[in-house]
């Protein structure tokens, strides 16, 4: 058992960087994880085995083979092997994952509940779950069970009370036409010129997954500059994508070949413009600017009147912040939100947008004062 000394030296402190960014990492990935320091990982996307318990070939009605998932590295001798194996490799990301950080794991009806359980033995708190509902599935050729047409994808939290993951909801939905994006997906498989070959023209893995399904995942869920962690690389998906979005990667992968097909496919990736990555963003993430700022600002002082936007309630500011409104023979005080409430008999207000200044017949919400303070503190 380690010493917390020897644990603290393995945590990443903050504002510092690691020597593994932008690399891949050969080998076992539990093995690999144990060389990153505690705490350094912003988000993880694990596409790990499926095990699909293949018990032979497959073929189409023509007798043609089915090129199948049939590597070694997909085998388990029994479910208990395997909920074994994902165990391990969860527990090491957690390690390495931020409090802020987010997990995600994609798999098929043949581990991904078994994934979910132990994920959630762990302590990991799901925030969603993912359908991404493809558009070309593969048949299913035996005509015995329906096309099997979708994955599953787990988005979880590290622990239930985690906070200030991020979630770019605004940037979703406006890559998404204004519509709130909804947590089915309709995608495309990995096919045509994006589908890596090798000389002879056969599929250098059987699971590449396309570009499309991981640049909606870390578009809504990273920041420029993240460190993204993929513990089953393979040919290079995240990190292709992630280096488009001006992210940083580490993957790690036991196979050399992919290894190899993974750097050649990073080295031709040319990241979007720095001023390009910046998306949308809401009011809810815009940082908090309390109403006493502005006094402090010298925006508005004790004394000022605020109004409603059409002038029926008369509200004076004191020194710390708090409004005192007389409406007939009743009086209220407190905050600009609950002074707010309390003249129109609601439960809850917006003080911001409900109360105005009025500066030489302008008459503007006091909610312009704080764009005020989030534009100086940004600058």
């Amino acid at each position: 058992m380690p010493s917390a000394a020897s644990s603290a030296a393995r945590t990443l402190a903050a504002g510092k960087s690691i020597s593994f960014r932008d690399t891949i990492l050969q080998g076992d990935c539990v093995a690999a994880l144990e060389k990153l320091p505690a705490g350094s990982v912003d988000l993880v996307f694990a596409d790990p085995p499926y095990n699909l318990q293949l018990a032979g070939e497959l073929h189409r009605p023509d007798q043609s083979k089915v090129d199948a998932v049939d590597d070694d590295w997909d085998r388990f001798d029994t479910f208990a092997a395997y909920d074994a194996f994902t165990r391990a490799w969860l527990m090491a990301c957690k390690r390495v994952l931020k409090p802020t950080g987010t997990l995600w794991v994609i798999g098929s009806y043949h581990n991904i509940f078994r994934v979910g359980a132990t994920l959630q033995d762990l302590g990991f708190w799901v925030l969603n779950d993912i359908v991404w509902r493809k558009t070309n599935p593969m048949p299913n050729f035996r005509g015995r069970r329906f096309a099997n047409a979708h994955e599953t994808l787990i988005w979880a939290s590290p622990s239930a009370d985690a906070k200030g993951y991020t979630f770019n909801y605004d940037a979703l939905k406006a890559f998404n036409d204004d519509l709130q994006m909804r947590s089915d997906w309709v995608l495309p498989i990995c096919t045509g010129e994006e589908r890596l070959k090798d000389e002879a023209g056969q599929k250098v893995h059987p699971t590449q997954k396309p570009e499309s399904l991981l640049y909606r995942v870390l578009l809504g869920t990273t920041k420029p500059g993240d460190l993204v962690l993929d513990p089953f690389f393979g040919t290079g998906t995240t990190g292709a994508v992630a280096k488009h979005l001006g992210r940083h990667y580490i993957g790690v992968e036991r196979e050399s070949d992919y290894i190899a097909a993974a750097e050649k496919r990073l080295a031709s990736i040319e990241p979007a413009a720095q001023h390009h990555l910046k998306v949308v963003q809401g009011k809810r993430a815009a940082p908090r600017v309390p109403f006493g700022n502005l006094l402090e600002a010298g925006l508005l002082k004790a004394g000022d009147v605020l109004t409603d936007a059409k002038a029926r309630h008369r509200a004076v500011i004191r020194v710390d912040g708090s409004l005192i409104c007389k409406t007939g023979e009743t009086s209220h005080e407190g905050s600009i939100h609950r002074v707010g409430a309390a003249v129109q008999g609601l439960d809850a207000c917006n003080g911001w947008t409900f109360w105005h200044t009025d500066t030489k017949g302008n008459r503007a919400p006091i909610d312009v004062l704080r764009e005020k303070i989030r534009q100086t503190t940004a600058a």
